[in-house]
């Protein structure tokens, strides 16, 4: 099966990773069908576009679920940390996700940087395909770019 390219700001990271926006009531099953076997997710759970009962709508579709609720205004390294965490324990294809893929690119872009030792420039570049918190003029950007310069060492 191909991947669900209509799923708000979809992206595939690699054999094991994909990420997108919010995900809507037909999409934990169209999860499943394409190989994924667990679902971070970074959004709010009172967010007016998150799924509802997300955690309910996971388990029928038979997929692993971590919620990793970010405030968009305020990014922390403490869920950066429970991100990195969560990655490291999913054995089986990962989908992350929140609404607008702005999260989910800026927490890639770290990881990639630091955990996996990608060049800044690729990392930097597949955050983009999203958003850059440097050049975008939304009120919650500062705080993504302090977060972005922040170091893993």
């Amino acid at each position: 099966m191909n991947d669900p390219t209509d799923i708000r700001a979809w992206q595939r990271l690699s054999d094991r990773i994909t990420t997108s926006g919010r995900l809507e009531e037909p999409d934990p099953a169209r999860l499943a069908e394409i190989g994924v076997r667990h679902v971070i997710n970074l959004a709010l759970p009172d967010h007016p576009e998150a799924l509802p009962d997300a955690e309910a709508a996971f388990a029928a579709a038979g997929l692993a679920y971590t919620p990793i609720p970010v405030p968009f205004d305020a990014p922390s390294e403490e869920h950066y940390r429970a991100f990195r965490e969560a990655l490291a324990a999913v054995e089986g294809p990962v989908h992350v996700h929140c609404i607008m893929n702005w999260r989910v690119s800026a927490f890639f872009y770290r990881y990639h940087r630091d955990a996996c030792g990608m060049a800044e420039a690729e990392a930097r570049a597949l955050m983009e395909r999203q958003w850059s918190p440097e050049n975008n003029d939304h009120p919650a950007a500062p705080a993504w770019a302090a977060f972005i310069r922040e170091s893993d060492s």
